[in-house]
């Protein structure tokens, strides 16, 4: 596992956003986001969807140009070599931010479907279950180093952070899911070691989910939204912080009315950070290890109501990089 090396509160986006100008959403996250998230704008087309962007390039698989899926089971083939054309439609998002993210020398983050979501999303469209996983693995795999290849040659002095998206894991522990808890982790895994080889991982899974599973995983960094049941996990997330981790904190709820102003995340991280000090956690990690996002994606508000939850986001980091030096220069660091 690469080890993050971000500042105390750093600021980046998780998911897709409400755009429908490329060129807007580029300069929208260059400006707004001290970790700049390389967008994906489904609004402005459903063919960057996470589900149709990963299917783009599969042999027996059609995306068209306005993200209409067209899927032969027949055809589909695990082995088959994956295909990415960032002249598609699908990723207009993504190589516009790299036309005018030129020159840029600081760290950028960027988000792909992982495994079991896409898995998931095959087996709906009719590929039989084994098929489905294989090949889900697979593409991501391969679809994942193109674009890590795409961002280096670009931007070479870059750091990369790539979350693994992977909401179908909020569902892992219900029954019926389609496949067993320890299988859906090792595939989330190989995916997370396959960025981990030029990259810092991360993993979001939008809502909650069992967090001993999710850092069975093993991300670099894991995204959590500012809910009391986190507290359930104290021990388990105080050895992953001492062991390097990150924890990338959803402050700004996204879904329902959006908050007026940034008081209330931060009484509620605030709030969260004292039950898990309480617990035995390490006041220091916490705010130091400490990354700011939305709670889950925007792309079904709008570009103004997207600046006003960074704008939020970006305060709640200002105040836990504060109290992050302020912490150091009390113990004399």
């Amino acid at each position: 596992m690469q080890r993050a090396q971000l500042p105390s509160g750093i600021v980046t986006g998780i998911g897709g956003l409400p755009h429908r100008d490329a060129t807007d959403a580029a300069r929208f996250v260059l400006r707004e986001m001290e970790l700049p998230a390389i967008p994906t704008l489904p609004r402005r087309s459903p063919a960057e969807g996470s589900i149709a962007q990963a299917m783009v390039g599969m042999q027996g698989i059609t995306v068209g140009q306005y993200g209409s899926i067209a899927v032969d089971a027949t055809l589909v083939d695990p082995l088959a070599p994956i295909v990415t054309d960032l002249d598609h439609d699908a990723f207009m998002g993504f190589r516009t931010f790299l036309a005018l993210a030129h020159g840029h020398t600081g760290p950028v983050k960027w988000q792909f479907v992982g495994p079991v979501t896409f898995g998931m999303a095959l087996m709906r469209a009719g590929v039989p279950a084994s098929e489905a996983f294989e090949s889900a693995v697979r593409c991501v795999r391969a679809r994942m180093q193109h674009l890590l290849d795409a961002v280096s040659q670009v931007l070479p002095q870059s750091q990369q952070v790539v979350f693994i998206e992977e909401p179908a894991l909020a569902e892992m522990m219900q029954p019926g899911f389609p496949i067993a808890p320890d299988t859906a982790i090792d595939l989330v895994s190989g995916a997370l070691a396959a960025v981990e080889t030029s990259a810092i991982s991360g993993l979001h899974v939008c809502g909650m989910a069992d967090i001993p599973s999710q850092l069975a995983a093993g991300p670099a960094i894991l995204s959590l939204p500012v809910r009391p049941e986190v507290v359930e996990s104290a021990g388990y997330l105080m050895r992953f912080m001492e062991q390097g981790g990150f924890i990338a904190w959803g402050v700004v709820p996204t879904a329902g009315p959006i908050i007026s102003s940034a008081e209330r995340p931060w009484r509620q991280l605030c709030a969260l950070w004292c039950e898990l000090v309480a617990r035995g956690a390490d006041p220091g990690l916490l705010r130091q290890q400490a990354i700011i996002t939305p709670e889950c994606g925007l792309a079904s508000h709008t570009p103004a109501v997207a600046q006003r939850v960074h704008g939020f986001a970006a305060e709640v980091g200002r105040r836990v990089r504060d109290q992050a030096t302020a912490t150091r220069w009390v113990l004399g660091a």
